[in-house]
C-alpha cells in the first residue's frame, strides 16, 4: 500500500504542475484567439506577438518618439487615467524597461538580536525627496503571489546580495524552494 501511495504522490507531483501550466497557456491562447476570431488555433497569439513587436519597432524610430512622449504625457495628466496608466507603465518599466527596478537584491536585517532577515530588492537608494534622507526603499515580493510589500528601512539594515536578480526572484516567489 505504501508503494502505491508513493506512486500516486509522484504522479501527482509530475502531473499537477504540468496540467496547470498547459491549462494556463491554453486559456491565454484561447482568450487571445477569441478576440480575433481566427479559425486556426494560435493565430491570434501570433498576430498579437507580431503587433507588439511592430509597435515596438515603430515607437523606437526617432520620428515617432515625439508622438510616444506626447501620448505618455497626455495619459499621465488625465485624472483617473493617470492613476491606471502610470501604475501599469511603472510596473512594466520595473521588469522590462530601461530603468529596471528589481536588479539590486538585498538582505534586510529586521532583528540582529534574533537573527531575522528578509530578502528583497532595493528600489530607491534615497528618500530625501519625501523627508527620509537616511532611509532606503526595499520591495519584498511575496511567495506564491504577484504582490509584495514596500518597506522603508535604514541603510545600515540593508546588505547587497551578489546573486542574479532573476535567481533571487525565483527563490522568493517559490517560498525558498527554487535554488540554482
Amino acid at each position: 500500500m505504501r508503494k502505491l501511495t508513493r506512486y500516486f504522490l509522484e504522479g501527482l507531483l509530475l502531473l499537477v504542475p504540468l496540467a496547470a501550466t498547459i491549462y494556463v497557456l491554453y486559456s491565454i491562447l484561447s482568450k487571445i484567439d477569441s478576440i480575433f476570431k481566427f479559425e486556426i488555433p494560435g493565430a491570434g497569439f501570433l498576430v498579437t506577438i507580431l503587433t507588439i513587436t511592430a509597435v515596438g519597432f515603430i515607437s523606437s524610430n526617432i520620428l515617432t518618439k515625439r508622438l510616444v512622449r506626447f501620448i505618455d504625457r497626455m495619459f499621465a495628466r488625465l485624472p483617473f487615467v493617470k492613476m491606471i496608466y502610470t501604475a501599469v507603465r511603472d510596473l512594466m518599466n520595473a521588469f522590462v524597461g530601461d530603468r529596471k527596478s528589481f536588479n539590486k537584491p538585498v538582505l534586510v536585517t529586521l532583528s540582529a538580536a534574533n537573527n531575522i532577515h528578509l530578502i528583497g530588492f532595493l528600489t530607491r537608494e534615497s528618500l530625501e525627496n519625501i523627508g527620509f534622507a537616511d532611509k532606503v526603499a526595499v520591495y519584498l515580493p511575496q511567495a506564491y503571489n504577484f504582490s509584495g510589500n514596500l518597506i522603508i528601512v535604514s541603510r545600515e539594515q540593508v546588505t547587497p546580495i551578489s546573486v542574479e536578480s532573476g535567481d533571487i526572484m525565483a527563490f522568493i516567489v517559490s517560498g525558498g524552494v527554487a535554488v540554482k
